[in-house]
């Protein structure tokens, strides 16, 4: 088909869903189009109807909603003359069984739940060739086997015989991509393909897609709400709010003149690298804060800087996996934090970022007490206790965790859905005796304001609350006790770019006014410049480079470092990913790094200073190059 002619167009399609009285209209009136060969990006908030378009192209939409009105028209390259209106056509008929998977495919968001936990990897990405394809059995293994060498296993003979559990996150989304392309559509249409993913596996995942879309002379559909992956994919762009299309066009003309409010705001809602010290995220929709005084603590300013809240020092764990089998085979043990040390001053904001297995969050949960290291110091000094964390038992520690809290990553996960926000902000209060029930609730009242939401909130249930407002009754549940470190375990990765400012802004708010100390956990680099003060870039359990927040990305020297500042999708048009210097996942990153950084024996590398500040991992002679 010719590149000029549109592969898909959709004319004023509405769908609504079934209510128990009425109907509710979720998407109204959306008309764009998908041209052969191109990238079309659809971006907006959760409950935009980005996802529940993409359902009814599909077919897929839930049985409580239905398309009530426009077209949805398909013109398949192998049969040009003919034009296909699939909102037509019943979901359920053989001509729709046909588009869906054999000429139409999609990978969806999460692929542990759109993987089956009990088949090989192989039978599932076959069984999608022997539906649509007139294939024999002897040949659908090396067909299949074929497909998983295209999408990057190194090994795919073995690749077919693993379970999804065995695979990293970035194999099984490159198994999905597998699934969805083993009968070559035309049409791919990609649901947040990438939003679980850490930001180098990201980058590789659409790189992949890209040379895949060249090879199979496909179009594709991406729905996202990250807008530095929409710049470096999309030909065009289609902007949705509250079931509408509020802007459209080239990726040029949005990115560069955007003409609807609503896609300005989206665009200043975005932290960049490129943002100043002092630039503030403009959140859609802002919320009063208003902190009690009997909350707000000693200006930071006065708190000794000479003496660090919390002092770690060569901090190990270690945890033993089987291989060949869950009885037998041999053991081995997998360091997940290895001699790792850093201070966190009071009053600062220190992030730690890095991929998945990097140890991030084992070093909260070491921190937290939630798990006991096997070597190493955790020093805590308020002032008022000080203690060596890792030595503390009883009584002892269930009054040191009033003074740690933390913030989970995901805030549907974090809150008992069988409590109101009163009991899940009463709790922390009752558990450690403190307070009268009044004085508890008054207390939850305060929190509420103090997050921005109302107090009339507290009887209701999580469930009644979007994303945003959960994860800020989770950050409120934190404060109750009023803690002198707070950490946030990736507290914005599961939230639309909007509501992330919102949090963002909020914790860099209680960061100031009530003199909190941070531990940030992230893969997000933009979102780390924008709270941090310093940053501990961790790999395999080590920290390679730590540093002030703007000698690491200005002067990154490790080369992990420098490959995920690279990996970063910039919203802007002058500084798209480049995908043919992304290292792929199944090959050996360290292969291209100076020997100065790797070493056969772990004990030769060390964190050496080469800056204010700024130490880096790597062999002693390193410090004596720099000097020289």
């Amino acid at each position: 088909m010719d590149k000029g002619t549109d592969l898909l167009r959709v004319e004023g399609l509405r769908v609504s869903i079934a209510l128990q009285r009425s109907m509710l209209e979720v998407v109204s009136d959306v008309s764009f189009r998908v041209p052969a060969g191109k990238t079309v990006a659809i971006v907006g908030e959760s409950g935009s109807g980005k996802s529940i378009t993409a359902q009814a192209i599909l077919g897929i939409l839930p049985s409580v909603a239905s398309v009530t009105g426009g077209r949805i028209l398909f013109r398949d390259p192998k049969k040009p003359e003919k034009q296909t209106d699939i909102a037509a056509l019943d979901p359920t008929s053989p001509d729709m069984q046909q588009l869906r998977g054999g000429r139409i495919s999609m990978i969806f968001q999460e692929p542990m739940t759109s993987l089956s936990p009990l088949h090989k990897i192989g039978n599932q990405v076959e069984e999608a060739l022997l539906l649509h394809r007139k294939v024999e059995r002897g040949q659908a293994r090396p067909m299949t086997e074929e497909m998983l060498k295209k999408v990057g296993f190194p090994d795919p003979a073995r690749a077919y015989d693993m379970y999804p559990m065995e695979l990293s996150g970035g194999l099984r989304q490159r198994a999905m991509i597998a699934m969805a392309l083993i009968c070559r559509p035309a049409l791919l249409i990609a649901d947040e393909p990438t939003t679980a993913l850490d930001v180098t596996v990201q980058a590789q995942v659409l790189g992949l897609l890209t040379n895949l879309q060249k090879q199979l002379h496909m179009s594709l559909l991406l729905i996202t709400h990250d807008l530095g992956v929409v710049a470096s994919m999309a030909d065009e762009v289609i902007v949705m709010h509250q079931g509408e299309v509020v802007e459209a066009g080239p990726i040029e003309a949005i990115f560069r003149r955007p003409g609807h409010a609503y896609t300005k705001a989206l665009m200043r809602a975005v932290p960049t690298l490129s943002m100043g010290p002092n630039e503030k995220l403009v959140a859609l929709r802002e919320h009063e804060h208003v902190i009690p005084d009997s909350m707000r603590k000693k200006p930071v300013a006065t708190l000794n800087a000479d003496k660090p809240l919390l002092c770690v020092r060569h901090l190990s764990k270690g945890f033993t996996i089987r291989q060949q089998g869950w009885l037998l085979g041999e053991q081995r043990k997998v360091m997940a934090v290895d001699d790792v040390s850093f201070d966190v001053s009071a009053g600062e904001c220190l992030a730690i970022v890095g991929e998945s297995g990097s140890g991030k969050t084992t070093v909260s949960k070491l921190i937290m007490r939630a798990l006991s290291a096997d070597a190493g110091q955790i020093r805590f000094d308020n002032g008022e206790l000080a203690c060596d964390v890792t030595k503390l038992e009883g009584k002892a520690l269930k009054e040191f965790r009033k003074r740690i809290q933390i913030v989970f990553q995901d805030p549907f996960a974090s809150l008992s859905p069988r409590s109101t926000v009163l009991n899940i902000l009463s709790e922390p209060l009752e558990i450690h005796g403190i307070g009268t029930q009044a004085s508890i609730k008054k207390n939850a009242a305060e929190l509420m304001g103090l997050v921005g939401l109302q107090p009339s909130y507290l009887n209701r249930y999580p469930h009644s609350f979007s994303g945003g407002q959960r994860q800020r009754i989770g950050i409120a549940r934190a404060l109750a006790l009023s803690p002198d470190l707070l950490i946030c375990d990736e507290p914005v990765s599961a939230l639309d770019v909007s509501v992330q400012a919102q949090i963002l802004n909020l914790l860099k708010k209680l960061q100031a006014e009530l003199g909190l100390t941070l531990i940030f956990i992230s893969h997000n680099l933009a979102v780390v410049k924008y709270l941090a003060n310093r940053i501990a870039v961790m790999r395999r359990g080590r920290i390679v480079e730590i540093a002030p927040t703007a000698a690491l990305f200005g002067n990154p020297v490790h080369p992990y470092t420098q490959a995920l500042l690279n990996a970063v999708p910039h919203a802007d048009l002058d500084h798209k990913l480049d995908f043919a210097h992304q290292i792929d996942e199944t090959q050996d990153e360290t292969a291209c790094w100076d020997p100065v950084f790797k070493s056969d024996n772990r004990a030769e590398l060390s964190l050496q200073q080469v800056g204010e500040g700024h130490f880096v991992l790597s062999r002693a002679h390193f410090k004596e190059r720099l000097s020289a």
